[in-house]
């Protein structure tokens, strides 16, 4: 995908999903701006970690109550729909696996196979898009 695509790919995200308006935290509105940034210029890691980065900011805003909870029972606690619940937690699981690796010596499947990670990454990268948009409309006012 070009720049431009990508940039297009976002703005039909926003075009499908926004029907009346939304606020955010302005430590929200930064990393979903980091997160488009690193979506366009094909920083695919990156742009799944600031996703949820930015859906955890957004949903301590909204839901958190000054709590320090993790971000596991954060989303659980939200009243969202489980649908958007279960992506979230797939996102999480997915940027678990890439954070938290359990072997990171192991690293003869990354040398194998770069391109097959490349493609899953870019993959992902177009759900954290979706899903992060998802989040941040999901509570919108006309």
């Amino acid at each position: 995908m070009s720049a431009e695509a990508k940039w297009a790919f976002i703005t039909a995200l926003d075009d499908e999903l926004l029907k009346g308006g939304s606020t955010m935290s302005e430590w929200c509105a930064f990393i979903v701006r980091d997160c488009d940034y690193a979506f366009v210029g094909g920083a695919n890691l990156a742009t799944v970690i600031a996703a949820t980065a930015a859906i955890e900011t957004h949903l301590r805003a909204e839901y958190g109550y000054g709590k320090r909870v993790r971000l596991a029972d954060l989303i659980d606690g939200a009243p969202i729909e489980q649908g958007l619940r279960d992506d979230i937690h797939n996102l999480r699981k997915y940027r678990n696996s890439w954070v938290h690796v359990t072997a990171p010596k192991d690293d003869e499947e990354i040398f194998e196979n770069p391109e097959f990670h490349e493609e899953q990454l870019e993959e992902w990268a177009k759900i954290a898009q979706r899903t992060l948009r998802r989040t941040i409309y999901d509570n919108q006012w006309i």
